[in-house]
């Protein structure tokens, strides 16, 4: 009898541990996490966001790959800009990926959005595809602006770019912003600058307006250190830029860290939604290129530098580690979606350089919104060219 009863339970051990596989994989599908987020500093508030945060699977797979595919991008561009393919001006966003996804997670798309010339990133997580993105760099057709606005001018619905005149985008956000309560449609715009663009006047009269309006507008500061190449501490006599609209309350936060940036901007949107008017965020952050192509970014730092930020802070490394350490996602998961979004921007690339340019009939074309075509004179009296929407 003892060998039939110990088949049995060796049945029973063999069934139980199926049983717990299948809980196991059952609960890492639903799987979340609780998170502790870094201190937050604040001016004009008593509260503020909340020190901890929670991530599921779901989201963190879908930041990881959104972060990851604004970094492949833009090391794309890097290397079509080195060949002479991409021209003109060209801003990149790596190194600053926390930002853009976190900020997108704490607001809906419904809500509107407005940047300076580093917007490539924010082109893709307002709703722009790759390829969209990859052929307006390189001037054709099939980009988002069909080929017109470059790197610095993209559009969707709910964002308003890219604008190349610094600083210029933040009272056009207030303006979008005042649409948004005159409508009362429970929207709000989040206008963003940067560090070197915050010493502007025109910033300063938008803080007033917009808090004597109450607006529903979040201001944020992606404070990367060092503007177009000279650092805070040299250029602003107040670095705490979250501080800088006075009357209006502000928090600093770390931009490095997605689900920091996250629940800071759930925060700030459920502040402007309330009816309160505006609030002021920075988020502490770092770009790894120079602020444009045509710099090398290490004249003003040292290569050092920009290693240890990547080796300590870099925002795809801490979420990847966090998901890791914590069995939300293997290893193997992980390089699937690396390789998956490797494959996209190569095949958005290999568009970006075959679609054809616009053609010079489109060059009047899209000036103005439902309206009937009209006639243009071209370079000459004899040239005629076509406006249409």
């Amino acid at each position: 009898m003892k060998p039939k009863l110990n088949f049995l339970a060796t049945i029973q051990n063999v069934m139980f541990g199926v049983k717990l596989i299948l809980m196991l994989t059952v609960c890492r599908v639903e799987f979340s996490l609780c998170v502790l987020l870094q201190k937050v500093d604040l001016h004009r508030l008593e509260e503020g966001p909340p020190l901890t945060a929670t991530l599921t699977r779901e989201e963190g797979l879908k930041y990881y790959r959104t972060m990851q595919t604004i970094r492949r991008m833009e090391l794309k561009a890097d290397q079509l800009y080195k060949q002479k393919i991409i021209r003109g001006f060209c801003h990149l966003y790596d190194g600053q990926e926390a930002c853009a996804v976190g900020i997108e997670g704490g607001i809906t798309l419904s809500d509107h959005l407005i940047t300076a010339y580093r917007a490539h990133g924010y082109t893709l997580t307002r709703g722009g595809t790759v390829r969209e993105i990859m052929a307006e760099l390189t001037g054709r057709r099939g980009g988002i602006a069909k080929g017109k606005g470059g790197s610095m001018h993209m559009y969707t619905k709910n964002f308003y770019g890219g604008n190349g005149i610094v600083g210029a985008q933040v009272p056009l956000g207030a303006g979008v912003a005042l649409a948004c309560k005159y409508l009362g449609n429970d929207q709000l715009c989040v206008s963003l600058y940067g560090d070197g663009a915050a010493n502007q006047g025109q910033i300063f009269e938008t803080y007033n307006m917009s808090s004597l309006w109450k607006l529903p507008i979040i201001f944020i500061c992606e404070n990367n250190q060092y503007a177009m190449g000279t650092s805070v501490e040299r250029s602003a006599a107040s670095t705490e830029y979250y501080k800088r609209g006075d009357y209006i309350p502000g928090i600093r936060v770390d931009g490095m860290d997605v689900l920091c940036v996250r629940e800071a901007t759930k925060f700030a949107a459920a502040h402007c939604r309330s009816g309160k008017g505006p609030i002021l965020m920075e988020l502490q952050t770092y770009r790894y290129h120079g602020h444009s192509m045509s710099d090398p970014g290490v004249s003003y730092r040292t290569r050092e530098e920009i290693q240890e930020v990547r080796s300590k802070s870099d925002p795809i490394s801490m979420l990847k580690d966090r998901m890791l350490s914590n069995n939300m996602a293997s290893i193997e998961e992980l390089k699937e979606i690396d390789i998956a979004v490797r494959k996209e921007i190569e095949d958005a690339a290999q568009f970006a350089t075959t679609d054809p340019e616009p053609p010079l009939d489109d060059l009047c074309s899209h000036i103005f919104a439902n309206d009937q075509p009209f006639e243009v004179r071209g370079a000459t009296p004899w040239t005629k060219l076509t406006s249409t929407s």
